[in-house]
């Protein structure tokens, strides 16, 4: 089965996870899966994640965060910027989510970050997901 959209695929299935109360999960690879599950990891959503490889097919295993009540440390996850209608922000509109509790995650010319980093940097992009 194709995909049309693996960003919203990868968002789906950690949002599934996490209300099922999966440890972890496993989603085929990708770079830019990769790049944002990084910055998920980074800012402590995601507890870690790995790239396992088999019979040449590598598949990116996240573990999740839980809290000590079992509850998911992620709330939300929403697409923004979709293949039928792109966002791009300037780092003057970059949004913080939740007032810093969440981030957006950008792809940019520089490669894919954070909301924060993308402002400090000056340097805006297309707005491809927020997670809080």
């Amino acid at each position: 089965m194709a995909l049309h959209d693996p960003i919203a695929d990868l968002l789906t299935r950690i949002r599934n996870a996490a209300r099922a109360q999966l440890r972890f999960l496993d989603i085929p690879h990708s770079i830019m899966k990769e790049a944002i599950v990084k910055i998920m990891k980074e800012n402590g959503f995601i507890a870690q994640y790995l790239v396992k490889e088999e019979d040449k097919k590598k598949t990116l295993r996240v573990f999740l965060k839980f809290t000590p009540e079992r509850g998911s440390i992620i709330h939300q996850l929403k697409r923004v910027s979709k293949p039928s209608l792109r966002k791009y922000v300037t780092h003057f509109e970059i949004p913080r989510v939740l007032g810093g509790m969440g981030i957006s995650i950008l792809s940019t010319s520089k490669g894919v970050m954070d909301g924060k980093t993308a402002r400090k940097m000056n340097i805006g992009g297309e707005l491809l997901c927020q997670v809080w």
